[in-house]
């Protein structure tokens, strides 16, 4: 007959457990299990994303489907896709295409590149997006702040005025490490890391880009031959201001048409912006207005011969389908480096602002939007965008707009557009010989005051000082010292604040407001009457709360206004 087992605790009398359940718990916590290693910490987010190996109740070919259609979303919803969506997206794509071509070139002579770049980034990184993304509303292409980005911290590389082809290539490897960048962020879901630049800082970096975006525009409009490379303020002013003397003291002739045609389409673009806004019937006018500007400036350039008076002209746009740029990725050399960091920083910046774009148009159409997701698609996306002579391409606030405001129902609008694109490239890229550079800068400068949301920074500095604080510090490293020293400043601030809100938890003093149960933050509401003897204290920390008090025994609930003692 056995005897009962037995466990001996280190010279005390023997533990007899009743049953084996507790003999197995007490081995659990005597001897543990040891911890995960650590290739499966790094993995496993891996595992997960990738709904192929995911559920093991499914056969492969079950597998098989689930994994392509987390992969591309356009094969669950286009099953039920009908003509009646699709007469809402063809509207939507061709006005979003009206306003996009306009644009992407302007964007393109931002990033001091040829115009026909901004065209190629309008086809083949949306019809990538329109197969991969979650977004139904948000409209792919170039967009401001990342061409100032590319052409503030790319002439650091090479200088675009003594190498443009090198120029070019380090561009393109930019936004093919940009987008092996985004997409390792949605495979191992590392999504929060664009969480560091913060919203607050996002607003003040917008605003400082969106002044220094106009600062260098003053080239175009005032047809400035001189300029400089540098994007803060004060270099920009000073540009302007010797390239101006120099012309007028060496005898060159400055020749005010630019500036006259540039500023009277300004007007126009601002007047239908205004309109637009004013009657929500009229959306299509503020999108159209740049496209029309466009054919009306390069007729009267090309019926009157402005450009032999001294208008600045855009000359030959090169069509055809997007070349192949394989070849001209540039992976030797003492650059890489240099390359790979340029495109990290373009990366989150594209990846921040596309974020933001979809969330607030999914919220409004009440669906919810997976940043992993997300991050994957902007990164193929990319990817394919550095291979086919295309640079960093994300979602555009305003765009996007234009295409909710025309009643997009999905992503098929982005693949009307990126097709009517191409159909300009193919068979109207003659046409834009005698567009005048001044109209490119006025449709810049008319986007530019989307950018600058001088309501949200007061709301910020109501709710959150610190916040406000790296708004400003965003705003004016910016404006004052270069793009990346706005970057740096606004990503510390909010680093900074997490470390702070972390250690040191926000403590309130809490009171009873009059004739209610409720207790509230004495600071905030100075009416409220604390108990004599009682001291009533709220401790907040990542969202989670600790009540505690001090004082006759008694403790209060401040949430159900119950009692107990401590």
């Amino acid at each position: 007959m056995s005897s009962t087992p037995t466990m001996r605790f280190s010279g005390q009398e023997n533990f007899h457990p009743e049953d084996t359940g507790q003999i197995e718990r007490s081995l659990w916590v005597l001897e543990p299990p040891n911890p995960p290693p650590l290739w499966n910490k790094l993995f496993s987010p891996l595992k997960k994303s990738m709904f192929f190996f995911s559920s093991k109740k499914k056969t492969y070919l079950g597998r098989a489907v689930s994994f392509l259609e987390s992969l591309f979303p356009i094969l669950c919803w286009f099953k039920n896709y009908k003509a009646s969506k699709f007469k809402n997206d063809l509207l939507a794509g061709l006005t979003l295409a009206s306003l996009s071509i306009p644009q992407s070139i302007g964007y393109a002579n931002l990033a001091k590149l040829d115009p026909q770049y901004g065209l190629y980034t309008s086809v083949v990184p949306p019809l990538i997006y329109a197969v991969m993304g979650s977004s139904r509303e948000i409209a792919i292409g170039p967009v401001a702040v990342v061409s100032l980005l590319l052409s503030s911290l790319v002439p650091k590389v090479v200088d675009p005025a003594v190498d443009p082809d090198a120029y070019r290539n380090v561009v393109f490897t930019v936004t093919l490490f940009a987008g092996i960048f985004q997409a390792a962020f949605g495979i191992f879901r590392l999504g929060f890391l664009v969480d560091f630049l913060s919203h607050a800082a996002l607003v003040g970096f917008m605003a400082g880009a969106a002044i220094i975006i106009g600062l260098q525009q003053l080239k175009g409009l005032l047809g400035v031959t001189h300029f400089t490379n540098k994007t803060d303020v004060i270099s920009v002013l000073v540009s302007v201001y010797k390239s101006l003397h120099q012309q007028i003291t060496s005898g060159e002739k400055w020749y005010p048409l630019n500036f006259v045609i540039g500023c009277s389409f300004l007007i126009f673009l601002l007047i239908a912006r205004f309109v637009g806004r004013r009657n929500k019937k009229l959306f299509w006018l503020p999108a159209i207005a740049p496209l029309l500007s466009v054919l009306l400036s390069t007729s009267i350039v090309y019926l009157s011969k402005a450009d032999k008076s001294g208008v600045n002209i855009i000359k030959h746009v090169k069509g055809g389908l997007n070349p192949s740029s394989v070849h001209k990725l540039q992976f030797h050399g003492p650059h890489v480096g240099q390359t790979a960091k340029i495109g990290l920083i373009s990366a989150v910046i594209a990846l921040t602002e596309a974020i933001a774009v979809g969330r607030s148009f999914a919220s409004i159409k009440g669906y919810h939007l997976d940043g992993n997701k997300e991050m994957l698609a902007m990164g193929c996306m990319n990817i394919a965008g550095s291979l086919s002579s295309c640079y960093v391409a994300t979602g555009s606030f305003s765009r996007t707009a234009v295409n909710f405001s025309a009643g997009c129902q999905t992503s098929v609008s982005n693949i009307v557009m990126a097709v009517t694109v191409f159909l300009c490239l193919e068979l109207f890229t003659r046409l834009l010989y005698y567009t005048p550079m001044a109209i490119l800068a006025s449709i810049i400068l008319s986007a530019l005051p989307g950018l600058i949301d001088i309501n949200e920074a007061y709301y910020i500095w109501k709710v959150d000082k610190f916040d406000f604080l790296a708004c400003i510090g965003a705003f004016f490293g910016v404006l004052f010292v270069s793009v990346e020293t706005g970057l740096l400043v606004a990503v510390s601030i909010s680093f900074a604040k997490i470390l702070i809100q972390s250690i040191r938890p926000g403590i309130e003093v809490l009171g009873q407001v009059p004739r209610t149960e409720a207790f509230c933050d004495v600071s905030q509401y100075p009416m409220a009457t604390s108990t004599p003897g009682i001291l009533n204290t709220e401790v907040g920390h990542h969202g989670r709360r600790k009540r505690t008090c001090q004082g006759k025994g008694l403790c209060s609930n401040l949430r159900h206004g119950q009692s107990h003692e401590c």
